[in-house]
């Protein structure tokens, strides 16, 4: 499992992409458009880092609740009254184990509910943030259909030449491992 998988972690491209992109940002782009594309990448940041710390927390209530009522079910068990022994039609007898000791709610149970469901909720959280920072983000970037038009343009520009440098680099013998980063 990579950092990738956590929306808060997920950082940029390559350096060199990255440089590429910075290019375009400044050459193909006006004040205005710059100005919408970082408040939608600020307003994608601000939901994922919202929605993971939401998922985050969602998950360890829900298993502060499963604890609690992992421990009200053991301790219904346990007070509840059991059969001792096991009767059978030939008269014999034989007594049943107590199994309450088996079932008791551990320290590493504990550890693992929180663990799991805390896990589980930051990555839905996040998930979740992502969606909806990319929808609000999406928004801000098209209300101006002026200005929409220079980012897709740029965006096609940008796309064009990280083409052509992937080409390049495949022509130059670096291969797939080499312009895929391994």
């Amino acid at each position: 499992m990579s950092a990738d998988s956590f929306a808060v972690l997920r950082k940029n491209a390559g350096e060199d992409i990255s440089k590429l992109a910075e290019e375009h940002f400044k050459h193909d782009l006006q004040d205005s458009d710059r100005d919408a594309l970082n408040t939608a990448a600020n307003t994608m940041g601000t939901h994922a880092t919202v929605g993971s710390l939401l998922g985050l927390g969602l998950g360890l209530f829900l298993a502060f609740r499963i604890r609690r009522n992992r421990i009200r079910m053991f301790n219904a068990f346990r007070t509840a009254e059991k059969p001792t022994h096991v009767k059978f039609a030939d008269g014999r007898e034989e007594a049943i184990p107590d199994i309450a000791p088996l079932v008791k709610p551990t320290t590493l149970g504990d550890i693992a509910t929180y663990f799991f469901f805390s896990a589980g909720g930051l990555f839905l959280g996040g998930e979740t943030g992502v969606l909806t920072g990319s929808a609000s983000a999406s928004r801000t970037i098209t209300r101006d259909p002026d200005s929409r038009a220079r980012i897709e343009a740029a965006l096609r520009k940008f796309r064009a030449d990280v083409m052509r440098k992937e080409a390049d680099d495949l022509d130059g013998g670096k291969g797939v491992a080499g312009v895929l980063g391994f």
